[in-house]
């Protein structure tokens, strides 16, 4: 089972699995926490909004800590693997990483809002954070995570068949 306190000590290894340094891992681990006891004190593991109780971490909680919250969510950005692997990974069933996938990409994302580090989604906005890059500049404004734009849909001609029509190229290419 992967964990954080196993792997901290292999930097090579969190910078593989999640594309930061452990000193990166560990800036972002306080905010990221601070996001996730937000979330869930508005929202239940299965997406409603919390009516009843409120949220307490259970006894056999696959992720206990927020370093190993952290560690799930970056290492399934990063590998984009199955939700059976990734449930493997971290000891627990396909149905429980799929919940947990659902609640920590919102948490996430309002982290890096938080942090002024949400990816750039425009072309301009990516050339002034690079621009600060270039300039030197480490002040709140320089992104931890660059991106470009947003994928646009393809341009390339759509090839619009029918079932007959599919149907009939397939026989035709038969010998």
């Amino acid at each position: 089972m992967l964990q954080y306190t196993e792997e901290r000590d292999k930097a090579y290894r969190i910078l593989d699995l999640t594309s930061l340094t452990v000193e990166e891992f560990e800036q972002v681990v306080e905010p990221f926490e601070h996001a996730f006891v937000r979330h869930m004190n508005e929202w239940t593991m299965e997406g409603l909004p919390r009516t009843g109780r409120r949220y307490s971490q259970y006894a056999t909680c696959p992720l206990p800590t927020p370093e190993d919250r952290l560690l799930f969510i970056l290492v399934y950005l990063k590998v984009a693997s199955l939700q059976v692997a990734q449930g493997a990974l971290f000891g627990m069933t396909q149905s429980n990483a799929n919940k947990w996938i659902h609640v920590l990409l919102p948490v996430l994302h309002q982290t890096l809002v938080d942090l002024g580090d949400m990816p750039a989604r425009h072309l301009d906005a990516l050339r002034e954070r690079l621009a600060a890059l270039v300039a030197g500049r480490t002040d709140e404004t320089t992104p931890l995570f660059i991106t470009t734009a947003a994928n646009v849909p393809s341009r390339a001609p759509k090839t619009r068949m029918n079932k007959p029509g599919v149907i009939a190229a397939r026989k035709n290419d038969i010998p």
